[in-house]
């Protein structure tokens, strides 16, 4: 035991937690809707904040305002500590208390995720001690004796600069049930309490979906996209439903939808579809007074397509597999 702990002091990297960031953490834990939420996430805050000042250090690009840990809803929804960095993917941030030997990784964060970081917190949160990196988990407890060093995790990054990880949604498998991090029954999120003010207008809309003669083994799955779109601090809705044709291809139909108070979208809010050669194939834009804004197609077994959701220079794009 002694000789695990001697080998994380021998590559751990201690740093100072600022002011701004104890207050960050605390102004987000008090929008919790308990003391338990809310010190779970003012902890998950203040990982993710120290990871974010060692790559500003290290001169990696990173977006704060992107990621799932800075969007007020995703904080509720879930236990969740990531960090975008551009052009790579998500890190998660995962927070450690001293004289722990396991650190927790919630099963919604074994997902897109391009690698884990530990951050060990002393008592009085005034320094932190980033511990160590490890590429990939499946379980919800890793023992710190695992751990690789941070010089591991900054080669780690290169080679995903130089080939980055893509998440494939791989929609046959919902069929199945079985669906990726992120996509939630448009109902859990339409009853959050971010999204509630909007509700009947959404419920109304979103049950055109299933008033079209569609076939009765259709799935739906909704995902909220934060990736700089954002309305008045609200991300936007993207859902997808699917249905089996008797020919074998797969109808996919599309919504986007403002959330929480934002009735509608506002003006220039692109809906595309990209082939698997990254060509436009679909696109919709919204206009004034718009409540949301759909597509539809269909497509052949194992094709693959891209969705772009873009307002003014920003844009986040899901990839999915038929």
């Amino acid at each position: 035991m002694s000789n695990y702990a001697y080998q994380l002091d021998d590559f751990a990297l201690k740093l100072p937690i600022s002011q701004l960031a104890r207050r960050t953490a605390q102004e987000f834990a008090n929008q919790q809707p308990n003391s338990e939420k809310g010190e779970q996430v003012r902890l998950n805050t203040l990982a993710v904040w120290v990871v974010n000042d060692y790559l500003e250090m290290m001169d990696i690009p990173t977006n704060l305002q992107a990621s799932d840990s800075w969007n007020p809803i995703m904080r509720l929804c879930g236990n969740i500590a990531d960090l975008e960095v551009p052009s790579v993917g998500r890190l998660e941030c995962r927070p450690v208390h001293q004289h722990q030997q396991i650190c927790s990784i919630p099963p919604e964060t074994w997902e897109e995720r391009v690698g884990y970081l530990v951050v060990q917190f002393d008592e009085l949160l005034q320094e932190a001690r980033l511990l160590g990196f490890i590429p990939s988990v499946t379980s919800e407890t890793l023992p710190l004796k695992q751990l690789q060093p941070l010089e591991a995790f900054i080669d780690h990054l290169d080679q995903l600069r130089q080939s980055p990880v893509s998440s494939l949604v791989n929609l046959s498998q919902w069929f199945a049930g079985i669906f990726e991090t992120g996509w939630q029954t448009v109902e859990s999120l339409w009853n959050l309490p971010e999204l509630r003010p909007a509700y009947a207008f959404r419920r109304n809309e979103t049950l055109e979906l299933n008033a079209l003669n569609r076939p009765e083994s259709i799935t739906k799955r909704a995902k909220l996209i934060d990736l700089g779109i954002q309305i008045l601090n609200q991300p936007v809705m993207l859902i997808v439903e699917i249905s089996p044709e008797k020919d074998q291809q797969t109808t996919i139909h599309l919504q986007l939808h403002a959330t929480g108070n934002q009735i509608y979208l506002p003006p220039g809010v692109h809906l595309t579809v990209l082939d698997s050669s990254g060509e436009v194939f679909l696109d919709a834009q919204s206009r004034k007074s718009d409540n949301y804004i759909q597509l539809q197609f269909r497509g052949e077994p194992t094709e693959q397509f891209s969705v772009r959701v873009a307002i003014n220079d920003n844009s986040i794009t899901e990839h999915f597999q038929i």
